[in-house]
C-alpha cells in the first residue's frame, strides 16, 4: 500500500480517486439498462424469463420463476446446521436493534379545535434485491428484509439470480424465510429491478426497492426511481481506519484487508499520526495477502484505491475522516470514545480494537446497508424509517379559523393566487 503523508494537494488527489468509483461514472452501461428496463415493460414475464435464460437458469419459465415452498424445504434440510443457529442469533440482535427506531403517529389538540399530527404509515409492498448466482448473501437478505418488518411492511417480495441449475442458495433461501420474505422470484440484474418497478404477470409491482448489487442493478434503480423509492445508489465498499501509535498493526491490516476482498474497487484507507504504525501495517497487509484466497482482488483494491496516510495532528486526521465520509469507519486511539464525538460524517462507526468491521457486517445488529461514494455526508444507514411515510395532519374549527383567515387571504393575494385565497375568505362571507 501506498504510504503518503497527508497534506491538502494528497487529500484532493484522493478524494478525486475515490469518485471514480461512483456508479454515476459508468455511463457506457446505461443505454444497455434502459433497453432491458423496456423491454421488461413493455412485453413483461416474456422479456423477464428470456434475459433470465440468457444469463441465469436456461431453463426458466412462468412455471419455475417463483421459489416454491418444496425448494424452501430442501433449502431447510441441506443448510448447515451452524449457520442456521447463527442466521437465527444475528436475526434476534437485528430486530432488538431496529425495534428501537420504530416511529409513531402523533396528534396535537388545542382548546379552540386545532388538531395537527403526523400520520406514520407503513409502505405497502417492498423489493429486495439480493445478489446471487456465483455467492450467497444472507446477511444482505436480513438487513434488508428486517427494517421492513419491524416498520409493518406486509408484502415483501425478494429476488436474486439463481445457479445454472435454477436452485437459489440454501442459505439465502432460509435466511429469506426466517426473516419474513413473503415471496422469492429467481430473476437477478436489470430485469429484476424492472419487474419490481413495472410488474409482470408473475411479480407485481412494489412501491419501493432496496438492496445492492452490481453496475446493471445500480443504474437500474437509478433509473426507475420516479416509478418507485428506492433505498440508495450503492457504491463499492470502503472501510477507512483511524488510528495512532496504541493501535495494533495486526489488526488495523486485518481489517482493512477485510473489505479489500470484496471489490477491486473496494476502498481501504488508514489514516494515523503514527509513521511507525503505518509501516508496520503496510508489513502486516502484505503478509495477509499472500495467504488470504481472495488476494488477486484484493492487491488491485490495494493498487488502485488503497492508502496509508500519515497526518501531521489528530485534528487534521479528523478532518479528512469527515471530508472522506466512509461508509464504514474504525476508530483505535487511546481517547476512541473522545474521537467519535468529532466524527461528523460516516455511514458505520466502530469503536475500539476489538470493534472490527465483520461484526457490523453480521451480527452486531445495526444495518450494514450504508452510504458510499462519500454520500455519508447526506445520507444515513438503511433503517426502519426507510420503510414508513408520513402524512401531515390539520384540522381547524370555524373558531380557530376565523381570527387568522385574513392572514392567509393576504399571503394567498401576496403571491397572485387568489383561488387560494377565495377558498379561505368564502367562508366567512
Amino acid at each position: 500500500m501506498k504510504i503518503l503523508s497527508l497534506n491538502k494537494e494528497t487529500k484532493n488527489n484522493i478524494l478525486v480517486n475515490l469518485l471514480k468509483r461512483s456508479p454515476s461514472q459508468y455511463g457506457e452501461y446505461e443505454a444497455k439498462v434502459q433497453d432491458i428496463l423496456q423491454d421488461v415493460r413493455l412485453r413483461k414475464d416474456d422479456a423477464l424469463l428470456e434475459y433470465t435464460r440468457k444469463f441465469d437458469y436456461a431453463a426458466a419459465s412462468k412455471e419455475t420463476i417463483r421459489v416454491t415452498e418444496e425448494e424452501f424445504n430442501e433449502a431447510y434440510e441441506k443448510i448447515d446446521k451452524d449457520v442456521l443457529d447463527v442466521i437465527r442469533k444475528s436475526i434476534t440482535n437485528i430486530y432488538k436493534y431496529h425495534e428501537k427506531q420504530k416511529r409513531t403517529s402523533w396528534f396535537d389538540t388545542e382548546e379552540n379545535g386545532i388538531l395537527l399530527g403526523q400520520k406514520v404509515t407503513p409502505i405497502k409492498a417492498v423489493g429486495v434485491y439480493v445478489p446471487g448466482g456465483k455467492a450467497a448473501y444472507p446477511s444482505s437478505v436480513l438487513m434488508n428484509v428486517i427494517p421492513a418488518k419491524v416498520a409493518g411492511v406486509k408484502r415483501i417480495v425478494m429476488t436474486t439470480p439463481c445457479q445454472q441449475d435454477g436452485k437459489v442458495y440454501e442459505n439465502t433461501l432460509v435466511a429469506a424465510k426466517e426473516a419474513g420474505v413473503t415471496e422469492v422470484y429467481k430473476a437477478g440484474g436489470a430485469q429484476a429491478i424492472a419487474a419490481l418497478a413495472f410488474g409482470t404477470e408473475s411479480i407485481e409491482k412494489v412501491d419501493k426497492i432496496v438492496g445492492p448489487g452490481n453496475i446493471y442493478v445500480a443504474l437500474a434503480k437509478k433509473a426507475v426511481y420516479g416509478h418507485v423509492s428506492i433505498d440508495s445508489i450503492a457504491g463499492p465498499s470502503e472501510i477507512l481506519v483511524l488510528a495512532d501509535e496504541t493501535a495494533n498493526p495486526r489488526f488495523v491490516a486485518a481489517d482493512l484487508l477485510s473489505q479489500a476482498e470484496h471489490d477491486e474497487l473496494a476502498s481501504v484507507i488508514l489514516i494515523t499520526t503514527s509513521k511507525a504504525l503505518a509501516e508496520e501495517v503496510s508489513k502486516e497487509v502484505e503478509a495477509f495477502t499472500r495467504v488470504l484466497s481472495r488476494k488477486e482482488i484484493i492487491q488491485k483494491s490495494l493498487d488502485n484505491f488503497g492508502y496509508l496516510l500519515i497526518a501531521d495532528s489528530m485534528e487534521d486526521a479528523i478532518e479528512t475522516v469527515n471530508d472522506i465520509a466512509s461508509e464504514h469507519l474504525e476508530i483505535m486511539t487511546k481517547d476512541a470514545y473522545e474521537i467519535m464525538t468529532k466524527i461528523t460524517n460516516a455511514g458505520a462507526i466502530f469503536i475500539g480494537e476489538y470493534s472490527s468491521e465483520p461484526l457490523g457486517d453480521y451480527f452486531a445488529g445495526p444495518n450494514h446497508v450504508l452510504p458510499t461514494n462519500g454520500t455519508a455526508k447526506f445520507f444515513s444507514p438503511l433503517s426502519v424509517d426507510d420503510f414508513i411515510k408520513k402524512s401531515s395532519i390539520i384540522s381547524y374549527s370555524k373558531e380557530a379559523l376565523e381570527p387568522v383567515y385574513k392572514d392567509i387571504v393576504t399571503f394567498a393575494n401576496s403571491e397572485g393566487l387568489t383561488a387560494h385565497a377565495n377558498s379561505i375568505a368564502v367562508r366567512f362571507e
